[in-house]
């Protein structure tokens, strides 16, 4: 085994672990979830069937990744997030008899390369959140978020952008931005934002 699972986990062993992940104490893999190399999955985090995770992705504690979720490489989830997965959800049917698995069609969040969702904050199915951008702790995501974007709220809105190392970008000139910590330039135009080639 090229992975590391305390022994208070569940891993189904229909799941796929990569090498070098870890998975901590009363974490729950649900069947046929993929998790890529380098994953960090907290202690009480759970992944449900099927969900699919890229490489060098953090779950922290008691975060909630329902299926059909899809993280791409290098994907942040703070502590206690919650990925929803059920547009009109229901415990019951309109007769009053009890949901199952089969009795409703589960909708995923999408979640691009590099992108950060804040500490208790819910993503509502269906979503996308575009590469690197950012979701503010507590925000609660009813629309897709752009590339780079920095959304805060309930429900959340655009306040701004941030660049790969995770910082807010300061506009240099107009449709320029810049980050302070790395001095990488990124072109915005008509709501999109783009990076400069190095």
């Amino acid at each position: 085994m090229n992975y590391r699972v305390q022994p208070s986990a569940q891993v189904d062993d229909s799941a796929e672990i990569g090498t070098g992940s870890s998975v901590w104490d009363l974490a729950q893999i649900r069947e046929d979830a993929r998790l890529g190399e380098g994953c960090v999955i907290g202690r009480g985090a759970y992944v449900g069937s099927g969900v699919r995770m890229g490489d060098n992705c953090k779950l922290q504690n008691y975060a909630l990744v329902y299926e059909p979720a899809e993280l791409g490489d290098g994907v942040f989830i703070g502590p206690a997030v919650v990925l929803t997965n059920d547009h009109n959800p229901r415990s019951v049917d309109p007769e009053g008899k009890q949901k199952r698995g089969g009795d409703w069609d589960a909708v995923g969040v999408k979640i691009a390369d590099g992108a950060s969702i804040g500490a208790r904050s819910v993503c509502v199915a269906p979503v996308r959140i575009g590469r690197w951008a950012m979701v503010a702790a507590g925000a609660v995501v009813t629309r897709d978020v752009p590339d780079f974007a920095l959304v805060v709220g309930v429900p959340a809105r655009q306040v701004g952008w941030v660049g790969r190392a995770g910082v807010r970008l300061t506009e240099r000139e107009p449709g320029v931005w810049e980050c302070p910590e790395t001095g990488g330039l990124y072109d915005e135009k008509d709501g999109t934002l783009t990076e400069r080639a190095a």
